[in-house]
């Protein structure tokens, strides 16, 4: 697995109901600031119905999904990065995810209090934020101090280290997030991701809306739109409660439950596809009796480094792929028939996996 998604935002605009969805791990979800103090870590599979099928068609014995992991770090509040509402505890906790999934409330209710006393959504995400590059801009001058010590040798190594950190700063400076500062070589990439600053990270907003507003939206939802569509951002649009209501229903009670609302799936499941797709991961298959199961790969991973997702011993003794396309093999209803056809193609090293390719490692160590 190895993916993981930090749920962040202000205290109480939904954070912790929307990851009991996710997880149905009925952790407290209380109407106060700080009910979340150690981040809570859920495993979660991926929705995918190519498995689905795939496993009903060889009747295997054992189906196995991809997962991601959701992290519930703490609401952050204005000041975090200097300390405050145990600020620096919980910044720390998203220096370790790959991915942040910011919630941000879009919904009034008198009955749950905001921090700052009353609903706007850009307000909330602009504290956010700053927060996020306060704490970036702290790392950042920590090092480009560091660099400017070194470069009193004139080596040039600390010359250009500094020349960058010092291209960083000033977008920090400027309220912008550290993911605007381009690598232009494999040494400033090195030093960005060595940096592990928070605002290079791929951001999801996630709109928490009433039960009323999920269909049509409302003005707290369009403005957040109009804020990511200029950040080049997604928004994904959820009722947490309603969220948290199926999470507790079997899967009948949830196509009941779906087709009153007139829901074709939950929206978790579009949160955990918009989730995938913000990493570039996508999905291969190994399929057979004893198990069928979905592996989860960086976009752009070579049949090796697919093979390496199984074991090291895969990627070491790779001698080649035997791959069939998703939609062939389930035109095909087998493995048998669609070799026959002609449809399982043989790949070498070069091959690049494609989403949802079934395939087959021959390897020799």
């Amino acid at each position: 697995m190895g993916f993981r998604c930090g749920i962040v935002g202000l205290p109480n605009v939904g954070k912790s109901t929307i990851f009991n969805a996710l997880t149905a791990a009925a952790i407290d979800a209380e109407n106060y600031p700080f009910c979340t103090i150690e981040p809570n870590v859920g495993v979660v599979a991926v929705p995918d119905e190519r498995l689905d099928r795939l496993a009903d068609l060889v009747n295997t014995r054992n189906k196995v999904p991809t997962q991601m992991e959701f992290v519930d770090i703490a609401g952050l509040v204005k000041g975090a990065s200097q300390g405050e509402g145990l600020g620096n505890q919980f910044l720390g906790h998203i220096r370790q995810v790959d991915a942040i999934l910011h919630v941000v409330r879009c919904f009034e209710d008198d009955n749950i209090v905001h921090v700052d006393g009353s609903i706007d959504p850009l307000r909330d995400l602009e504290v956010i934020t700053m927060e996020l590059v306060m704490a970036d801009l702290d790392t950042v001058e920590k090092r480009l101090t560091k660099a400017k010590n070194q470069a009193k040798s004139g080596e040039k190594k600390f010359l250009a280290e500094a020349g960058f950190l010092e291209k960083i700063q000033q977008i920090l400076d400027e309220g912008q997030p550290a993911r605007k500062a381009v690598p232009e070589n494999d040494t400033q990439e090195i030093l960005l991701r060595e940096l592990c600053l928070l605002t290079t990270k791929p951001v999801l907003y996630v709109a928490n809306v009433s039960e009323e507003d999920l269909a049509g939206g409302n003005p707290f939802v369009d403005r957040l739109r109009a804020q990511a569509e200029t950040e080049g951002a997604s928004v994904v649009t959820i009722a947490g409660g309603i969220e948290q209501e199926l999470s507790l229903l079997d899967i009948e009670e949830q196509r009941e439950f779906l087709a009153e609302m007139g829901m074709e799936e939950p929206g978790l499941n579009r949160l955990i596809h918009a989730g995938y797709d913000l990493l570039g991961l996508i999905t291969y298959f190994t399929v057979g009796e004893k198990e069928t199961k979905a592996w989860t790969i960086t976009r752009g991973t070579s049949a090796p480094g697919a093979a390496g997702k199984i074991h090291s011993d895969f990627e070491r003794g790779f001698i080649r792929a035997e791959v069939i396309a998703y939609e062939d093999y389930i035109a095909c209803g087998s493995e048998a028939a669609a070799r026959d056809k002609g449809l399982m193609r043989s790949e070498g090293k070069e091959y690049i996996v494609k989403d949802g390719d079934c395939i087959l490692f021959r390897f020799n160590v």
